[in-house]
């Protein structure tokens, strides 16, 4: 088994609540990238996407990394992963510096970055990423990368994650106990807008919608910049839950019944359909209406999504969403799902699955991938700048956030050209 390259092979971990998925990606000579390798297993030791028992999420962790290097033939020891749940926090942040030489140079794109990050943040909490939006020269808005141009007056526009540290540090350590460094985290919504949305969807105006085990993830795109991002911590399990508890079955059985005949909208379920559900105990298994299920479903379905508009209201942000809304995640399969959506947010909305690339392309062609294919094509887009080998007492050093930064600008530059 081969050692791991890191110029050309990229290892995606998604650490979710309900399952562990690594994604192996590899470069071609042509720059595309080939998927060659995915391992998954269910996931445990984690709630609503954050750890709460290290060795079960090791477990869960050393499994599905042993499927894909058993399926890629590589060796996996650095990866990058994903973070989410509900200690996430997003803010929009600006920064003003005066240009030194009268031309913008790195210097002074570094200092007005510092500028911009120079807020109050609790000591509990540390910086995921600091992303800029747009630079301003003098009067001249909308600028990708000012390197080079003529002003007195520089400013920046950036979007600021931010994390609890302790479950950032949490996420690390089951890595590391799994023995693999890891070489950056993101937050899983922005992974999963590199697999799932296009450039001209970032362009126009996009919110990306999220829905996991434990949490649903937003992000919006306006001008090919991040615009908003948010953790809601609610999921697919809580549907689950529901669905337990309304039709007194075990959970593991409500999740199978869930997939297997669940819809959002009751309108689109004939009467005439019915449901075997497993009884528990030694009760004999029944039937019920499939209608049933839906009367249950599209209630929390329907909550999911009227907090994330909600949440888009609030900043103002919804009448910016010329594309619409994309739902990935594996509740996006649900049926019914898609017509709810249109209908909460009264928009365009489609179902998000990885695109643009190849290799084992039909086994990824699912919503629930797009994170674990994003990481690897984030991965991609930044590994000369991304090698920040994060320990659980390391935060980001701000050299390493400087090359983030310019490597983000150079991927700008490439989307609008």
């Amino acid at each position: 088994m081969a050692e791991i390259n890191s110029d050309n092979t990229i290892v995606g971990l998604d650490i979710g609540t309900t399952k562990v998925c690594a994604i192996v990606g590899k470069k071609t000579d042509s720059g595309v990238i080939k998927i060659i390798g995915i391992g998954q297993t269910p996931s445990k030791g984690l709630r609503k996407g954050v750890v709460i028992n290290i060795d079960e999420a090791v477990m869960s962790i050393k499994r599905a990394v042993a499927y894909a290097e058993r399926m890629s033939g590589v060796k996996i020891d650095t990866v990058y992963t994903g973070i989410a749940g509900g200690h996430i926090r997003s803010y929009n942040s600006n920064g003003v510096v005066a240009i030194k030489s009268l031309e913008v140079a790195e210097s002074d794109i570094r200092r007005v970055i510092d500028a911009a990050k120079a807020v109050a943040i609790p000591p509990d909490r540390e910086i995921i990423h600091i992303i800029p939006q747009e630079f301003i020269v003098d009067d001249q808005a909308g600028i990708k990368d000012p390197r080079g141009m003529s002003g007195t007056r520089l400013e920046v526009r950036v979007h600021i994650v931010t994390g609890s540290v302790t479950n950032v540090q949490n996420i690390v350590k089951c890595c590391q106990k799994s023995g693999l460094t890891v070489k950056n985290i993101v937050l899983q919504p922005i992974a999963s807008s590199q697999a799932a949305i296009m450039s001209e969807e970032k362009d126009l105006g996009v919110g990306l919608i999220d829905i996991g085990g434990g949490t649903t993830d937003v992000a919006v795109f306006v001008s090919n910049a991040i615009k908003h991002t948010s953790v809601i911590s609610i999921g697919g399990d809580h549907i689950t839950n529901d669905l337990a508890i309304g039709l007194r079955t075990p959970f593991k059985e409500a999740e199978d019944i869930k997939k297997k005949y669940g819809c959002c909208l009751t309108e689109l379920v004939s009467e005439e359909d019915v449901v075997k559900i497993p009884g528990v105990g030694d009760r004999k298994p029944r039937e019920i209406q499939r209608r049933l299920l839906s009367e249950i479903i599209e209630p929390r379905m329907e909550e999911i999504f009227s907090i994330v508009k909600d949440n888009l209201d609030k900043v103002n942000i919804l009448p910016m969403l010329a594309s619409g809304i994309v739902l990935t995640g594996g509740s996006a399969l649900m049926e019914g799902a898609v017509e709810l959506a249109e209908s909460v947010f009264n928009l365009p909305v489609r179902v998000g699955k990885p695109i643009n690339v190849t290799g084992l392309k039909d086994a990824v062609d699912n919503p629930m991938y797009a994170t674990g294919v994003g990481l690897v094509i984030y991965g991609f887009e930044n590994t000369e700048d991304d090698n920040l080998n994060i320990t659980p007492t390391n935060k980001m050093k701000d050299d390493s956030m400087f090359s983030i930064i310019l490597s983000k600008m150079k991927s700008w530059i490439k989307d609008m050209f």
